[in-house]
C-alpha cells in the first residue's frame, strides 16, 4: 500500500528542514566539501571520456589529477601574483583615475561640474571610496590570519574530496539510484536527468565559456599593453555566465582605462613645439578585442558548450545566487545554481502535472478529452 500523500509530504518536509538548518549552522565547514563535490561533477565528463579510451577510473583519475596540480602550480607562480598586485595598483590608482576623468570632463562639459551640482561631489569621492575601501578588504582578506587558514583549508580539503568523488562518482550515483522510492523511481530518474542536463549545459557548458573568455580577454589585454589587463580580463570573463554583463562591465572598464592610459600618450615634435596625441589605434583594439569575444561566444562558445535547450533564466540565476548567497553566504552562492536548476526543472514538471490534472480542466477540459 503506498504511502499516503501528506505523510509523503511530511517525510519530505522534514529532509527538507534538517538540510536547511544543517547548511545554516555548519556552512562554513562544508564549504570545501561542497566545493570538493563542484569540482568532481564538473570533471566527471572528463573521466568517462577517458575510460572510453581504455583507461581505468583510478587511472582517469589520475592523470586528471595531475594536470590540475600542474595548472594550479603554473597559476600560482604566474598569474595569481600579477592578480594580486594588479588588483592593489587599481585600488591605489582609482582616486587619480576619477581626478582625471574629473579634469577631461569639467574641461569638455564644465556644466556638469559646477562645485554645488551633485556629479560634482559624486565624482569627488567614489575614487577615494574605491580606494579606502578596496584597500581595506584586500588587506583583510591578505593579513586575516583566520582568512588565510581557510583558504589553505579549502586548497587543501576540497582537491581531496574532488579527487575521492571523482573515483567513486559513478558507483555513488548507481547507490543513490538504488535508494529511491520504488513506487517513484521512474519519475526522480526522470527528473534528475533533467536536471543533469540543466547543470551541464549551464554549470559546466558556462564555466567553460567563462574560463576561454577569461583567458582570452586577460591574455589579449596584455599583449596590447593595458594597465591592469589581467583583473579586468578575469572579471570580464566570471561575469560571462550573465548574457551581456561580462562583455559589458569588461568593455567599459577596458575602454574607460585605455582612454585614461593612451589619451595623449603619443608624443610628437612638430614645428619644433612637443604635442601630445591620442593613440587611438590601441583604444579601438582594446573595444576590437571585446567585440571579437562577443562574437565568439555568440556564435560557436556558447552554441557547442552550452546548447540552445538550458532553461536556466539570467534572473531567476540573479534571484538564486542574491537569496541563497545572503542565507548561507559563499555556500550558499555554490548550491544556488544546482538548486536554482533542480526548483526549475520541478516546477516544470508541476506545471506539466497541473495542466493534465481535474483541477486545470474542470468540466470543460473533461467534455473536451471525451
Amino acid at each position: 500500500m503506498p504511502l499516503p500523500v501528506q505523510d509523503q509530504f511530511r517525510y519530505w518536509g522534514i529532509a527538507t528542514a534538517i538540510f536547511v538548518v544543517v547548511l545554516w549552522y555548519l556552512g562554513n565547514v562544508l564549504l570545501p566539501f561542497v566545493m570538493g563535490a563542484a569540482i568532481a561533477y564538473f570533471l566527471d565528463p572528463v573521466a568517462d571520456r577517458l575510460e572510453n579510451m581504455g583507461f581505468s577510473r583510478a587511472v582517469a583519475t589520475g592523470i586528471i589529477a595531475v594536470f590540475a596540480v600542474m595548472i594550479v602550480i603554473i597559476l600560482a607562480l604566474a598569474v595569481i601574483p600579477t592578480l594580486i598586485q594588479q588588483a592593489v595598483q587599481l585600488f591605489e590608482t582609482a582616486p587619480q583615475l576619477f581626478q582625471d576623468l574629473r579634469g577631461f570632463v569639467s574641461e569638455k562639459f564644465p556644466s556638469l561640474l559646477k562645485p554645488d551640482s551633485p556629479l560634482h561631489d559624486a565624482m569627488a569621492n567614489v575614487g577615494q571610496t574605491i580606494q579606502q575601501r578596496g584597500g581595506e578588504l584586500l588587506n583583510t582578506v591578505l593579513s586575516s590570519a583566520a582568512s588565510l587558514l581557510n583558504v589553505l583549508m579549502i586548497m587543501l580539503i576540497a582537491p581531496v574530496v574532488a579527487v575521492y568523488l571523482l573515483l567513486d562518482w559513478d558507483r555513488m550515483i548507481a547507490h543513490i539510484d538504488s535508494l529511491l522510492p520504488l513506487d517513484h523511481k521512474a519519475t526522480v530518474r526522470a527528473i534528475a536527468k533533467d536536471v543533469d542536463g540543466v547543470l551541464s549545459g549551464f554549470v559546466r557548458g558556462m564555466g567553460s565559456v567563462c574560463m576561454i573568455l577569461g583567458v582570452y580577454y586577460a591574455v589579449a589585454l596584455m599583449l596590447v599593453g593595458l594597465n591592469f589587463g589581467l583583473v579586468v580580463g578575469l572579471v570580464a570573463g566570471m561575469l560571462t555566465f550573465i548574457p551581456y554583463v561580462g562583455a559589458l562591465v569588461g568593455g567599459v572598464l577596458a575602454v574607460g582605462l585605455a582612454l585614461f592610459q593612451y589619451w595623449g600618450s603619443i608624443e610628437v615634435i612638430e614645428a619644433g613645439s612637443t604635442i601630445y596625441k591620442t593613440d587611438w589605434i590601441r583604444i579601438v583594439i582594446v573595444w576590437a578585442i571585446f567585440q571579437s569575444g562577443q562574437l565568439l561566444e555568440g556564435n560557436f562558445l556558447t552554441p557547442k558548450l552550452v546548447g540552445s535547450s538550458v532553461g536556466l533564466h539570467p534572473v531567476w540565476l540573479l534571484l538564486a545566487l542574491s537569496v541563497f548567497g545572503s542565507l548561507f553566504g559563499f555556500v550558499g552562492m555554490l548550491i544556488a545554481v544546482p538548486l536554482a536548476a533542480a526548483i526549475g526543472v520541478i516546477a516544470r514538471f508541476g506545471t506539466g502535472q497541473y495542466t493534465q490534472s481535474r483541477l486545470y480542466k474542470g468540466v470543460i477540459g473533461r467534455d473536451q478529452d471525451l
